[in-house]
């Protein structure tokens, strides 16, 4: 693994997650969760009762995980906030959100690929996923479903880099689109950075995250200023977590134009 080395050529759009899903179209005919007691309850079932104990158990035997400054967290136990991260590690990146903000539930905005697979894809979504919508109607129900969310006083969670990049230790890139959700509905906003570190007696590195913010952009900007001040500041701050990164267990290297 660790001398594995990948090429890349966009750092925007490239995909490493290493799936093969065909995802399906989330139209209006896709259900969000609502406020029923049976979703409720399914939802309290898969997240409460199995998800959380297999994330805690998966983190700390595998990868020895702890995370850094939570305390920023707890003034806003009581209020709906959003985060961001870094998009490295297929499993961990689905189960860190759920540890990071316990004992709030966390919906997740998600490629539709995270509801497709044959079992877990119909699982998914009472774990808190949220697939991007394809087209106009399904995009309103998804912006009510934000909404509620938020109305809920739960944690809204984005991956801004969009696509995983395996054990990737720098922070590449990313738009400020996602971050118009804080902006929209005045929420604190968080970023947090999972980093690859070395342990003393095993190969396998210790995953540290880190946790920043809150951050709230000056009211007197313009809702894009705001939308792009927020996006600084957090890409700001992942940036200077990733140096705490020592183990680089794949090699990206950007092609020369004209290679393969």
């Amino acid at each position: 693994m660790e001398n594995k080395i990948i090429y890349y050529s966009d750092e925007l759009n490239d995909e490493f997650a290493g799936d093969s899903i065909q995802p399906r179209k989330i139209d209006e005919s896709y259900d969000y969760g609502n406020a029923s007691f049976g979703w409720t309850m399914k939802s309290f079932f898969w997240y409460r009762i199995v998800a959380l104990p297999l994330a805690k158990l998966y983190l700390s035997l595998k990868w020895h995980h702890k995370i850094v400054n939570k305390k920023v967290l707890r003034p806003y136990r009581k209020t709906a906030y959003f985060t961001f991260a870094n998009h490295t590690h297929f499993i961990a990146d689905a189960l860190v959100p759920t540890l990071l903000n316990f004992p709030k539930k966390v919906f997740v905005i998600v490629h539709p690929n995270n509801v497709s697979m044959p079992l877990l894809g119909k699982i998914t979504p009472y774990l808190g996923a949220l697939p991007l919508p394809d087209n106009i109607p399904a995009t309103r129900n998804f912006m009510d479903t934000i909404k509620l969310r938020v109305q809920q006083k739960k944690v809204i969670h984005i991956y801004p880099e969009a696509h995983i990049w395996p054990f990737y230790t720098k922070i590449r890139p990313f738009l400020d689109m996602s971050f118009r959700y804080p902006v929209q509905y005045k929420a604190p906003t968080f970023c947090y950075t999972d980093t690859y570190q070395k342990r003393r007696f095993s190969s396998t590195p210790r995953l540290v995250t880190y946790i920043d913010g809150p951050f709230f952009p000056p009211e007197d900007l313009s809702a894009k200023e705001q939308r792009k001040w927020l996006r600084d500041r957090c890409y700001a701050a992942m940036c200077e977590r990733a140096k705490n990164n020592n183990v680089e267990m794949i090699k990206y290297i950007k092609k020369e134009n004209g290679n393969d």
